[in-house]
């Protein structure tokens, strides 16, 4: 913590969407594992699990934009400032407008990926990247609270649901496709690691107006086609969309229309869009 900061909070508290994370135990024991397995299947999803959403303004609208400098010359900023020296940093983007859905998607993300980067490459060792994830875990925790999420005045706000596709370990695109949608009034929730059954069983007891699903690893498409329909013939809601994205998604869009989904989008940002 903050060395003392008040308001820092356990990963293991219920947070308001219940969420299970991931531990970083395992990939410290898969030395040559790639980069999405370690930074998206195990560390980040503690960035995105740790902090609460309750109802108050965002005074920051998205409006101002981090350049692509100032996110390259932030990134390896973890592995030597301690976390309330990152939090001034972050600060500063905040005073000049820029969105807390900014700071996490296109700021902390990007330095926890180039933080592993390093990690594969022979740059720094793990305790070094660990030690930079769990700062720049402080910094969201306490960002998270100091800014906490939009609810829009909505007599019937939307619901979504956001899952890995079962079996994938990849959970960083569903959890945070998950706060974006929360941050904009949607009621919505993320499954992290869910079984087929858990995933089915989920979408026939609640009635969901959008189930997006991430595809990391390669998946036969006919397996992909068949979760979907499955999704559509236990759901409650007759007219519930399915979107997917992810890694394999992004490199043949093309799969949406194959599978039957429909629509897909290349970041959370995008898929928002396209859902409301």
């Amino acid at each position: 913590m903050f060395g003392g900061l008040p308001g820092t909070i356990s990963p293991d508290m219920n947070v308001g969407r219940a969420r299970r994370h991931t531990t970083a135990s395992r990939a410290s024991a898969r030395r040559g594992v790639m980069l999405d397995d370690l930074i998206q299947g195990e560390i980040i999803p503690r960035l995105l699990v740790a902090h609460p959403a309750p109802a108050a303004p965002n005074s920051a609208n998205g409006a101002v934009r981090i350049a692509p400098d100032e996110v390259k010359a932030f990134a390896p900023l973890p592995l030597s400032l301690e976390a309330d020296e990152l939090l001034r940093h972050v600060e500063q983007f905040l005073a000049r407008g820029v969105s807390v859905e900014s700071i996490f998607v296109d700021l902390l993300a990007p330095s926890a990926r180039k933080l592993g980067q390093f990690w594969e490459d022979d740059a720094c060792d793990f305790i070094d990247v660990t030690m930079g994830l769990w700062r720049l875990q402080e910094v969201m925790r306490e960002v998270a609270m100091r800014v906490p999420a939009v609810t829009q005045a909505l007599s019937e706000p939307r619901s979504a649901l956001f899952s890995p596709l079962p079996g994938e370990q990849h959970s960083f695109g569903a959890l945070m496709i998950e706060e974006v949608f929360a941050r904009a009034g949607w009621n919505s929730e993320a499954l992290i690691e869910p079984r087929r059954k858990d995933l089915l069983r989920t979408v026939a007891e609640r009635n969901f107006d959008l189930v997006g699903l991430t595809v990391t690893n390669d998946c036969l498409s006919g397996a992909l086609s068949d979760l979907i329909t499955a999704i559509r013939g236990v759901s409650k809601n007759s007219a519930i969309q399915v979107f997917i994205g992810g890694r394999v998604v992004n490199a043949n869009p093309g799969l949406a229309i194959e599978v039957g989904a429909d629509g897909t989008a290349p970041d959370a940002r995008s898929a928002l869009a396209l859902a409301e």
